[in-house]
């Protein structure tokens, strides 16, 4: 194999490929000949020695090979980012950029807050926040997209560094005049009494709840499905309905007095865990891992 050093854009191209699936979209994203892209990788697997990729008719996935570059590829970038940040903060100014990917129920309430506290203390910060389900984050963070992920999660995932975890109990989620809401706790017989408003089932929350009911043999038919928690939310303070969260997500409407919440007295349904999540292997930037230590001290009274 040629050990030269690999070329910059043949490195680029390949990634946006791995990003979108197949050279055509990535084409399109990067606003550059398909020939050119095409060319690019060749030339890179011939550099390498190795295919780069597994074409199927539905477009193409990295082979081993290509998941070792793309692991070196996104972690050069990472780095590279890291050391402009550390040579900017020589000036003893706490600014930069900040990525934040999360998924939709602490996007409501505790990530802006947490985002406006912290600028509070370092004006000079900017924050992008991606918003998506909990495989988003995890996803992001591998490809680069994000410094720092803030998920719900069941299992641990590959090449992701927890940087934070607590415990996060599921709650039953109404309004505060609700039958339910003064009880101390509620079982799923309870809950299927009335209307439920649930979120996909791709999400953790939703896929305990299905598990527990199946194993109740209880059959649920939800009165609402959405991956918008606002909407799910709203119908629940508007209804008899019920909901589920985690108290992270409904500490301030619950404040407010426009939520109530009641834990839900099922064993299993405790068994997922608010992360903070970061790229294995990879330096964060001062100012990134100060944001860590500050969303951890901000989790731990909601837990």
């Amino acid at each position: 194999m040629d050990s030269r050093p690999l070329q910059e854009t043949g490195v680029r191209y390949f990634l946006e490929v791995v990003r979108c699936g197949s050279i055509t979209a990535a084409s399109e994203r990067l606003n550059v000949g398909a020939s050119a892209i095409s060319r690019q990788i060749a030339t890179l697997e011939e550099h390498l020695g190795a295919a780069l990729f597994e074409r199927h008719a539905r477009g193409m996935v990295p082979s081993s090979a290509g998941e070792v570059l793309a692991a070196y590829a996104y972690k050069a970038a990472q780095d590279a980012d890291r050391v402009a940040k550390e040579i900017q903060a020589l000036s003893g100014l706490k600014t930069g950029l900040i990525r934040l990917c999360s998924t939709e129920g602490m996007a409501m309430e505790f990530v802006p807050r947490a985002m406006l506290d912290f600028q509070k203390r370092y004006p000079g910060v900017q924050f992008e926040l991606d918003v998506g389900e909990t495989f988003d984050v995890s996803r992001r963070l591998r490809e680069g997209d994000a410094d720092v992920g803030l998920t719900f999660a069941r299992v641990a995932e590959k090449d992701i560094k927890v940087e934070y975890s607590q415990r996060s109990a599921i709650m039953a989620v109404m309004r505060p005049t609700h039958p339910l809401s003064g009880a101390e706790r509620v079982t799923l017989q309870q809950m299927a009494a009335y209307p439920l408003a649930l979120p996909p089932v791709s999400t953790t929350i939703r896929q305990l709840f299905d598990i527990a009911c199946s194993a109740r043999a209880i059959a649920i038919v939800p009165a609402l499905c959405s991956n918008s928690a606002s909407a799910v939310y709203d119908f629940v303070a508007n209804s008899d309905a019920i909901t589920l969260s985690g108290r992270v997500a409904v500490s301030h409407r619950m404040s407010a007095g426009t939520l109530a919440a009641v834990p839900v007295r099922e064993r299993g349904m405790a068994q997922r865990d608010i992360e903070i999540q970061t790229l294995a292997g990879r330096s964060l930037p001062g100012l990134v891992q100060e944001f860590v230590s500050f969303l951890a001290t901000r989790l731990a009274p909601l837990g």
